[in-house]
Parts: C-alpha cells; structure tokens; sequence
C-alpha cells in the first residue's frame, strides 16, 4: 500500500472546496435566497454577516480537502477512479448534508419540498466535488 500524497490531497481538495463553494453560493444566494431572508425575517434571525461567511468557506475549502483524503484512505481498497470518488462523497454527504438536514430541518420547520431540493442540490455538489479533486490526486 503506498503512501498518502498530501499534496495532491491539498490540490484536489482545493479544487473540490471551490466546487463546494461555487455549488453553496448558488443554492444559497440564487435558488433559495428570498425564501432564506424571507425565513430569517420571520423568526427575527440576523442575516449572516462577514465573519460567517468568510468560516463558512474557510471550512468548505476544508471539507474538500476531508473529502479528496478519505478518496485517498479508500482508494487502495475500492480502486482509483470516479466510482470511490462517488463514494467518499456520499459518506461525507451521508454525514454532513443528510445528518444535519433532516435535523436541522425538523428542528426549523422547513418544508420538505425545500429539505429535499437542498439534499439532492447537495448530492450533486458533493458528488462533482469530489470528482473534480479525485482527478487531480496521483500517488
């Protein structure tokens, strides 16, 4: 078994975070932003300032960086190539998207309609993301 290039783990997951980024900005400015203002209004929540924003991406570019090294942890047992790219991006959407959406939306009254736009959105996401960062990882 060879060893971990963490560079490439760092390039690709570089790559995959600004994927994420790119994918989290359109849902949440384009596709969901009236319905977000429109819902922090109604329950008197403060619109996010800069300093959300800016660990938002910061732990986006991180997350994709997690997401380019757990490709590379299963890369040695399921093989090189889009198909554990797929993978490691529904484990890290299993436990980051899903967990927390159906949490957060049970615990916020989202509509199901919105919770499951935002879940398929993020599958796709994820799913690109790590396809963009896998492509760029070599041993």
């Amino acid at each position: 078994m060879n060893k971990i290039n963490v560079g490439r783990v760092l390039l690709g997951g570089l790559v995959a975070g600004l994927v994420l980024n790119i994918g989290e900005f359109v849902l949440n400015e384009k596709v969901l932003g009236a319905q977000m203002k429109e819902f922090f209004s109604s329950h008197l929540f403060k619109n996010p300032g800069g300093n959300f924003i800016a660990v938002a991406v910061g732990i986006t570019f991180v997350l994709g960086i997690m997401i380019v090294w757990l490709y590379a942890l299963i890369r040695p047992r399921c093989g090189a190539g889009p198909k554990t790219a797929i993978i490691a991006a529904l484990v890290a959407w299993f436990g980051i998207y899903l967990y927390s959406g159906i949490i957060n939306g049970l615990l916020f009254g989202i509509p199901q309609n919105t919770m499951l736009l935002v879940m398929g959105w993020g599958l796709v996401e994820y799913v690109l993301g790590a396809l963009a960062g896998a492509a760029l990882y070599k041993e």
